[in-house]
C-alpha cells in the first residue's frame, strides 16, 4: 500500500471515506486544497516547510488519490444538490473530513486553481471556520463565459486528459513510465522514493485518472456555483484574503489566453476582495507550488507567525 505513513483514512459518513494527510503541530492548522486533478502530493514543499511551524493538513478529494469514490450504485443524496466533481460536492466532503478528524478552528485555508474555487465557496458559507483565505492563481468564475476559453479548455485540454486516463486503463501508462516517457510531477533530490512511488501509481491509476477528467470537464459548474454563493453571501470581514499570481497564468497557454485571464482575474478580485493583498510570484505561473514552492512557503509562514502572535498577544 502506497498510503503516506502519516496519512489516514478517514469515515466521513454517508459511506465515504478520505485520505488525509496531517504534518507538524500546532496552531492555527493550514489547510491545502489542490489543483484541479491533483492529489494531496502536489503540496510536498510546501507541507514540509510550513509543517516546521505548525500542522498543515493535505487532503486527496473524493474519487483522487486514496480518496476512494462511491460507487455509481451507491448515493450520498447530495448529487440532487451537487454534482459529482463540482465545487459544491467537494466543499461538502472537506467540512466533514475536518468535522470528522477534529481539526480545530479557526484554521487557514489555501487552496490552488480549482483548489481556489473550492477556498472560497467554503470560506463564504463556513466563515467562522476560516481566519484566513489563500488563493492561488484562482480561476475568475466569469472565464468559461467566453469561447476562445471553452475552446482551449474543452478542445485542446479536456482530450489530452482523456488520452492520459485511456493510457491507464490499457496499461500503456505503465509501459510509458517504464521508459521514462512519463515522469511524476514532484522529483529532486529532497523527495522521498515513496513519493515518486505513489506518484508513478496515480498516473497509472484509471480511477484517478477519471476523476481528474470529471474535475476538469465540470469546472465551469464549480466556477458557476461560486458565482452563486459570492453573490448571495459575501465573505465575511474578519476573513482575511491573499491572493498570489506569477507572471502568466500558465506559460504554456497562448499570450492572448493568458492576457485574458488576468483581466478576468483583476475584476473578479476587485469585486469580491477589494481589500486582499495581492502577491506577485515572479517567474511563476500555476504551477507555483511545486516550481516556485518557497515563496509560496514564505507567505503562509508569515501569516502563521501572524496568527500565532495575535494568539498569544489575546
Amino acid at each position: 500500500m502506497l498510503l503516506p505513513k502519516d496519512g489516514q483514512i478517514v469515515d466521513v459518513g454517508l459511506g465515504q471515506k478520505m485520505h488525509l494527510l496531517c504534518k507538524g503541530k500546532g496552531n492555527p492548522v493550514v489547510v491545502l486544497d489542490a489543483p484541479t486533478g491533483m492529489s494531496s502530493d502536489i503540496w510536498f514543499h510546501v507541507q514540509e516547510s510550513v509543517s516546521t511551524l505548525t500542522k498543515v493538513c493535505t487532503y486527496d478529494r473524493m474519487g483522487l488519490g486514496f480518496s476512494k469514490r462511491l460507487m455509481q450504485n451507491e448515493t450520498t443524496g447530495l448529487e440532487k444538490v451537487w454534482r459529482i466533481s463540482t465545487t459544491g460536492r467537494m466543499v461538502d466532503d472537506l467540512h466533514r473530513l475536518l468535522q470528522a478528524a477534529g481539526i480545530p478552528q479557526p484554521f487557514i485555508l489555501v487552496g490552488s486553481e480549482l483548489g481556489a474555487l473550492n477556498g472560497r465557496f467554503y470560506s463564504h458559507i463556513h466563515d467562522v471556520q476560516v481566519s484566513d483565505l489563500v488563493l492561488i492563481d484562482p480561476i475568475p468564475e466569469d472565464v468559461f463565459e467566453e469561447d476562445q476559453w471553452k475552446e482551449y479548455w474543452y478542445g485542446k485540454l479536456l482530450p489530452l486528459l482523456q488520452a492520459r486516463q485511456f493510457s491507464a486503463a490499457t496499461g500503456l501508462s505503465r509501459m510509458l513510465i517504464i521508459l521514462g516517457a512519463i515522469e511524476p510531477t514532484i522529483k529532486g533530490e529532497n523527495v522521498s522514493e515513496e513519493v515518486i512511488q505513489r506518484q508513478k501509481y496515480l498516473l497509472s491509476n484509471p480511477a484517478h485518472q477519471s476523476s481528474a477528467v470529471d474535475e476538469h470537464y465540470f469546472l465551469n459548474e464549480s466556477a458557476a456555483q461560486v458565482k452563486d454563493i459570492t453573490r448571495f453571501k459575501p465573505l465575511s470581514s474578519r476573513t482575511s484574503v491573499s491572493v498570489l499570481t506569477g507572471d502568466s497564468f500558465d506559460e504554456q497557454m497562448p499570450d492572448h489566453l493568458n492576457r485574458m485571464v488576468a483581466q478576468l482575474q483583476k475584476r473578479f478580485l476587485e469585486e469580491s476582495y477589494p481589500s486582499a493583498n495581492h502577491i506577485h510570484i515572479k517567474g511563476a505561473d500555476r504551477r507555483m507550488i511545486y516550481k516556485k514552492p518557497s515563496a509560496v512557503s514564505q507567505h503562509l509562514r508569515k501569516l502563521v507567525h501572524q496568527r500565532q502572535a495575535k494568539q498569544q498577544s489575546e
